[in-house]
C-alpha cells in the first residue's frame, strides 16, 4: 500500500486503522493516575512525536486488558499538516512492535471514530486441544474438552436480532441500556481452532466474552441448547457461564456509512488472515 506524500492542511481530521497485541497493555484507555501501559498513551506518544505537540485520540471501541485488535479505528486532528505517509510510516517508527498503524486517511471534520460507527465486529479464538500452545499463549484461549462447533453455532443463532443482553452483561457495565442488535454470529472450526465471529451495532461490557463462556459449556456437552436459550430469556447474568478469558478476543472491524470513506480492513485476526 502506498501513502501520499502531500502535506495536509493543519486541522485536518485523520482516521487510522490500528493493530495491536493486547498482551502488552492494560487496555486501550489512558490511565494517567496509574503507572501502567495502555494502547492510547502509546499511540498518542508516537503521534505527538511526529506532530511536535500533544495529540489526543478517540477510538471506535475501548478494549480491555489483554484484548487485541486488528481493525481498531482511531481519529485525531492533525495540528501541523503532515502527510498521510508521515502519519503511517513516521508514527510506526515511534511505536513498539506491539502496535502498528496500517492505514491513514483524511476524513470530514464531523467524523468520529466511535459515534460515526454503525457496527463492530469481534472474533474470539479458542485453541481446542488436549495440551496448550506455548507459542500462542495470550493470543488464544485454551480449552481442553472437545468442543462441538456446529452445536455452538446452532445455539448462538438465538442471539441474532435486537434483544436485551442482560444475561451477558458485566455488572460493571455503564451502558444506559442492555439492548443491542446482533446482525450475525457464527462458530466455525479450523483444525484445532474454534472461531466465534460476532457483528453488532455495539457491545456491552464483557458481552462477547460472556457469550463465549456460555457457548463453550454447550459445545463441551456440559449444558444444553435449551439451557442457553433459557438463561438468555431470563436475562440473569448470575445464571450464565463464566466470563471467557480476554486472551482470545480481537476487535477485527468497525463499520461506517459509505460516505465516511473508511476502507475495509482484514476482518480477521492477523494470525488467521495471514496477511496485513
Amino acid at each position: 500500500m502506498k501513502f501520499s506524500d502531500e502535506r495536509l492542511e493543519p486541522g485536518t481530521r485523520i482516521a487510522l486503522r490500528v493493530e495491536y497485541d493486547g498482551r502488552a497493555f492494560n487496555g486501550w484507555q489512558a490511565q494517567t493516575k496509574l503507572d501502567v501501559p495502555t494502547v492510547q498513551e502509546t499511540l498518542e506518544s508516537a503521534l505527538s512525536s511526529i506532530g511536535n505537540q500533544p495529540i489526543r485520540t478517540w477510538c471506535a471501541g475501548r478494549t480491555d486488558t489483554g484484548v487485541h485488535a486488528s481493525g481498531q479505528i482511531v481519529h485525531f486532528d492533525d495540528p501541523v499538516g503532515r502527510s498521510l505517509k508521515s502519519w503511517v510510516l513516521g508514527v510506526n517508527s515511534e511505536l513498539p512492535d506491539s502496535v502498528v498503524v496500517h492505514w491513514a486517511g483524511a476524513v470530514d471534520s464531523d467524523f468520529h471514530a466511535r459515534f460515526s460507527a454503525v457496527s463492530r465486529s469481534y472474533q474470539y479464538i479458542i485453541a481446542n486441544a488436549a495440551t496448550r500452545s506455548a507459542q500462542l499463549a495470550g493470543l488464544v484461549t485454551w480449552y481442553r474438552r472437545p468442543l462441538n462447533a456446529e452445536a455452538m453455532h446452532e445455539c448462538a443463532q438465538v442471539l441474532v436480532g435486537e434483544h436485551d443482553f442482560s444475561a451477558f452483561r458485566a455488572s460493571s457495565c455503564q451502558s444506559s441500556t442492555p439492548w443491542r442488535h446482533v446482525s450475525k454470529i457464527s462458530v466455525t472450526r479450523q483444525s484445532d481452532l474454534v472461531i466465534v465471529d460476532l457483528e453488532a451495532n455495539a457491545f456491552l461490557h464483557h458481552m462477547v466474552r460472556n457469550i463465549v463462556g456460555s457457548l463453550m459449556l454447550v459445545g463441551a456437552g456440559l449444558k444444553t441448547e435449551s439451557w442457553f436459550k433459557q438463561i438468555f430469556n431470563e436475562r440473569d447474568r448470575t445464571k450464565s457461564g463464566d466470563t471467557a478469558s480476554s486472551a482470545g478476543l480481537y476487535l477485527v472491524a468497525v463499520g461506517y456509512p459509505e460516505a465516511c470513506d473508511i476502507p475495509d480492513g482484514p476482518n480477521s485476526a492477523t494470525l488467521l488472515s495471514h496477511s496485513i
